[in-house]
């Protein structure tokens, strides 16, 4: 990675941790933000010392209160940069533990295409989701497409051609 894409992504990284560190003033909740580059993104993470219950709220049942938040804050990088966004935001470890799902998920799949050769379609997810089933499965040595339109958007595991 050269050195000016990663000073552009620690800039979008700093942006949103000003943003969210407000976000959680204003909430009056506690966390540390953690910002690193991984896979050529800005990623931010909102972590606790302690039990994070409280930051849990900010992810919401399915994690759909993170999704908004973390276009919040990529409009808040953006709006700094002048550049258009694709940070990555965690909060108290859901996304990690979700891609651990997702992942078992996607073995599982592979396992009953293997036994049944038949595809196997999974249920609706978000660009990312779909992005970790995929990289799991062409490990696997099979092949994946994703089929549908936003928000019915899914992955439909295939046998090996």
């Amino acid at each position: 990675m050269s050195d000016d894409v990663r000073a552009r992504l620690d800039a979008e990284g700093d942006a949103a941790a000003d943003f969210l560190e407000e976000l959680l003033d204003i909430l009056d909740m506690d966390g540390d933000i953690d910002i690193s580059v991984e896979a050529g993104r800005a990623k931010v993470a909102i972590v606790a010392d302690g039990p994070s219950q409280n930051l849990r709220r900010l992810v919401g049942p399915d994690g759909d209160v993170l999704e908004a938040i973390q276009e919040l804050a990529r409009l808040a990088a953006q709006t700094q940069t002048g550049e258009m966004s694709r940070l990555m935001l965690d909060i108290a470890d859901f996304r990690a533990g979700r891609k651990e799902r997702l992942a078992e998920i996607a073995r599982e799949a592979v396992a009953t295409v293997k036994d049944t050769g038949s595809p196997v379609p999974l249920a609706p997810m978000n660009a990312y989701e779909r992005k970790v089933v995929h990289d799991v499965v062409l490990e696997a040595g099979l092949g994946s497409e994703s089929h549908g339109e936003d928000p019915d958007r899914h992955v439909v595991v295939l046998p090996a051609p």
